[in-house]
C-alpha cells in the first residue's frame, strides 16, 4: 500500500511539473495541456509500475551461483491476465473520451473553419438573430441544430480580425478593420481573435505552438482560426506544412499587446498611412532578394555557422558539398 501511495503521489507531481511543453499563451492551450498532463501522469505511473516491477523481479529472482535447475513451470495466471488487459483497455477508451470531448470543443469536428473558442463555435452555428447555444461540442459537430439559451449571437462576436495570406515562404496580415497591412500579427490580449487564412500557391499550415493550435491553408478554400490570448509577449508562428525548398525558413511573428498598447499600435499604423498589399507581399517574401540574401536573413534566427551562398545549388549538387555545421 505504501509503494502505491509513493507511486501515485510521485505520478501526479510528474504528471503537473513535467516542463515539457512551451509556455501556455492561449485559454485553449490550457485545454490541450490538461490532457497531456493527464497522459503525463498516468504515463509516469505506468513507467514505474512496470520497470519497478522489473528491477524486482530481476534482482530477486535470479539465478543463484550453483544452482543449475530448471525455473518453475508456471501456465498463466487467468486473474492477472484479465487486470494488465483490462486496465490499459479502460485507460485507453477515458483518454479517448476526453481527448475527443476536447478536440470537439475546440471545433475539430469543423474541419474549414476550426473555431477554438467555445464562443466562436457557438457563433459560427448561429445566424444574425439567432440564439446561441450553449452546447458547443453539439455545434460544432455539426450533428444538429443545438438547443438554444439566453445569449445572444453578439456574445461570441470576434473582437478582432485578420485575413492572413500565406505564399512561399511567408505570412501578410490585413487589418480589414483599418486597411493596415503587417508582416506580423498583432492582437490584444483576452480578446476573441478570429484569422482568416488563405494561400496564394500551395498548402501551407498556420502553426502557433504557445496556442496548441494549427489550421491548414488551402489555395481556394479560406479556412479560420479562432482563439483567445491570454498572457502578453511575442510568439512565433510557422508554417507546418512542406510547402517548397525554404519552407523551414517560413515564419512570422504573434505579438500579444496590452489593450492599451495594441490601441496605441493601431492609432501609430494608420497614421502612417495605408501600405499597399503587393509591396507588403514583395516585402514579405523579399522578392528583389538573390538566394544567398535571402537565405542570410536565417543564419542567426537559427543559429548556424553557414556559407549561404554555397545553398542556392542544382539539385543535382551532392548535398556532401553543402558545408554547414550548427553554432
Amino acid at each position: 500500500m505504501m509503494l502505491g501511495i509513493v507511486i501515485t503521489l510521485a505520478s501526479l507531481w510528474y504528471g503537473q511539473n513535467h516542463g515539457l511543453m512551451p509556455v501556455a499563451a492561449s485559454a485553449e492551450a490550457e485545454e490541450v495541456d490538461s490532457l497531456f498532463n493527464l497522459m503525463m501522469t498516468i504515463g509516469t505511473g505506468l513507467f514505474l509500475l512496470v520497470e519497478g516491477a522489473l528491477i524486482v523481479a530481476v534482482i530477486r529472482f535470479r539465478r543463484r551461483q550453483g544452482d543449475t535447475e530448471d525455473g518453475p513451470h508456471i501456465e498463466g495466471n487467468i486473474p492477472l491476465e484479465i487486470l494488465w488487459t483490462a486496465l490499459p483497455a479502460i485507460i485507453v477508451l477515458g483518454l479517448a473520451l476526453y481527448s475527443f470531448d476536447i478536440y470537439t470543443r475546440m471545433g475539430g469536428l469543423n474541419l474549414m473553419a476550426h473555431n477554438h473558442s467555445e464562443s466562436l463555435v457557438q457563433l459560427a452555428y448561429a445566424s444574425p438573430g439567432d440564439k446561441v447555444s450553449s452546447y458547443p461540442m453539439v455545434a460544432a459537430s455539426g450533428l444538429g441544430t443545438p438547443p438554444v439559451d439566453e445569449m445572444g449571437a453578439q456574445e461570441g462576436a470576434p473582437d478582432v480580425t485578420i485575413d492572413v495570406l500565406a505564399m512561399q515562404y511567408a505570412f501578410v496580415m490585413t487589418y480589414p478593420d483599418t486597411g493596415i497591412v503587417d508582416g506580423a500579427v498583432h492582437i490584444p490580449v483576452n480578446k476573441l481573435v478570429k484569422l482568416n487564412l488563405n494561400a496564394q500557391d500551395v498548402i501551407h499550415a498556420f502553426w502557433l505552438p504557445e496556442f496548441r493550435i494549427k489550421q491548414d491553408m488551402i489555395p481556394g478554400e479560406e479556412t479560420s482560426l479562432v482563439f483567445k490570448a491570454t498572457r502578453e509577449g511575442t510568439y512565433p508562428v510557422v508554417c507546418a506544412e512542406l510547402c517548397g525548398a525554404y519552407h523551414g525558413g517560413m515564419r512570422a511573428q504573434l505579438i500579444v499587446h496590452s489593450l492599451e498598447d495594441y490601441e496605441e499600435w493601431v492609432q501609430g499604423r494608420i497614421a502612417q498611412g495605408a501600405t499597399d498589399q503587393s509591396t507588403a507581399i514583395a516585402a514579405a517574401t523579399r522578392a528583389a532578394e538573390t538566394d544567398p540574401e535571402y537565405l542570410a536573413h536565417f543564419v542567426e534566427p537559427m543559429q548556424l555557422e553557414i556559407q549561404t551562398e554555397q545553398l542556392p545549388q542544382h539539385p543535382a549538387q551532392p548535398q556532401s558539398e553543402i558545408a554547414f555545421s550548427p553554432a
